[in-house]
């Protein structure tokens, strides 16, 4: 197990449109560990492949939601392999959403609010479910860096503008 670099914007390879898994094999299933252990540290809740330099359509997410209220977070590990949206809701959510890859940066973001997704596991097995709330948007999002697009490219120029000059100046000042 490893940590890996995350690439950050402005990158170019974030722009990169990953190419679908062909083999589940052991190399996979270490990056796939690799993936698990770089988010936990970072910390965030998901992780696409190309935000550690593989163009491979492969995320992983972890919600790491308290079972109870007060509670330590509890892992519900989940790996997508060539994850598919079959269908999105007309009704949208906005969530304040961050990135491992434009670190420490927030911005509201409208999506639906449900989808009908499917997508390999780790195992292979083939799944397909209807996912609503923190994790669908959490899937849009990781499945966004799949196309090369990042949660600033939904905002307006103006705001991506700021956000993108309240980086520079946080990275400069660290």
């Amino acid at each position: 197990m490893a940590i890996l670099p995350i690439i950050e914007t402005p990158d170019p390879r974030l722009r990169t449109i990953s190419t679908p898994v062909e083999a589940i094999d052991d190399d996979l299933q270490r990056l796939i560990d690799d993936m698990f252990d770089t988010m936990y540290d970072a910390p965030g809740i998901g992780l696409a492949a190309i935000q550690v330099g593989v163009p491979k359509r492969l995320l992983v997410i972890d919600l790491q939601e308290p079972e109870e209220e007060g509670g330590d977070p509890v892992k519900h590990p989940m790996v997508f392999i060539n994850p598919q949206i079959l269908e999105g809701s007309q009704d949208l959510s906005v969530y304040n959403e961050g990135c491992l890859s434009v670190p420490e940066q927030f911005a509201e973001v409208e999506r639906p609010a449900s989808i009908r997704a499917s997508w390999m596991d780790r195992d292979g097995r083939i799944r397909e479910e209807r996912i609503d709330g923190l994790l669908a948007t959490c899937l849009q999002h990781e499945m966004d860096h799949l196309e090369g697009v990042l949660f600033i490219d939904h905002l307006s120029r103006l705001k991506r503008e700021m956000l993108l000059k309240k980086l520079t100046k946080a990275r400069k000042a660290a």
